[in-house]
């Protein structure tokens, strides 16, 4: 190892606990201070670090627009796959990963059920907004204004006898999934499935997806889904996490 990219390397760990003088930071890599400032003022000259003062020194801009360029090129797919593929593997039900682009849910990603009955669905699909436990819970993530200007355009087409047909009723349920922190699909979209799903947080809180488990009900009772909430609440928090989500418990 470069013993001045580990000594730079070090010094950087160091400011981000918060500011430091030379004297201070000189004492942590155990050098003399002038050795200290040459590393210091490479730092500097990349914006890794910022002066404050005379010899008083922070993290500088450039660390910040790293960081924000990594959370953003991170893969939502590629990072939740793991926990995803996990909850598949325990249940045997149908797992699904949706996003919200341009005005519309899609299915991103999905993994099969491996029981006999299994569902249609297919990755790139577009998903119905008043209808599917995925596109509640991403369209509850909405700014207030946004999700009454989209309640108020979806054509509520009626596609089983649960299916929401109302505005009012729509912007009511998302309500309900803000403060309970899930979706249900209480065979809304298809008579003969229900699903559960759960938002999937990135960086800022935001919810960059939606995670849901879909089964037929001849396998699974509504009550019974509702018992792998707390399994799907799970992976939803691990995928979170490596979308650079941080509990706060």
């Amino acid at each position: 190892m470069s013993q001045s990219l580990d000594r730079a390397l070090t010094l950087v760990g160091e400011l981000a606990t918060g500011p430091k003088t030379l004297e201070e930071l000189s004492g942590v890599i155990e050098v003399h201070k002038s050795t200290t400032m040459r590393l210091l003022r490479t730092l500097e000259s990349h914006r890794f670090v910022q002066r404050e003062g005379v010899h008083h020194y922070r993290l500088g801009t450039a660390l910040f627009d790293l960081a924000n360029r990594a959370l953003e090129e991170r893969d939502v797919r590629r990072s939740a796959e793991n926990a995803l593929r996990d909850l598949n593997a325990r249940t045997g039900y149908t797992v699904h990963l949706a996003s919200y682009e341009d005005g519309e849910v899609i299915y991103i990603d999905k993994y099969d059920s491996t029981h006999p009955m299994r569902m249609y669905s297919r990755i790139g699909r577009r998903a119905p907004l008043h209808c599917t436990a995925v596109a509640k819970v991403l369209l509850s993530d909405l700014p207030e204004p946004r999700r009454r200007e989209v309640a108020r355009s979806i054509d509520y087409v009626p596609l089983t006898a649960n299916t929401i047909t109302t505005p009012d009723a729509y912007l009511a349920e998302l309500d309900r999934v803000r403060t309970a922190g899930y979706a249900v699909d209480n065979a809304e979209h298809e008579d003969f499935i229900h699903c559960v799903a759960a938002p999937i947080r990135g960086a800022r809180g935001e919810v960059v997806a939606a995670v849901s488990m879909s089964v037929p009900k001849v396998l699974l009772d509504f009550d019974g889904l509702l018992g792998h909430l707390p399994d799907l609440l799970a992976t939803a928090r691990a995928a979170s996490v490596e979308c650079g989500w941080t509990p706060r418990d």
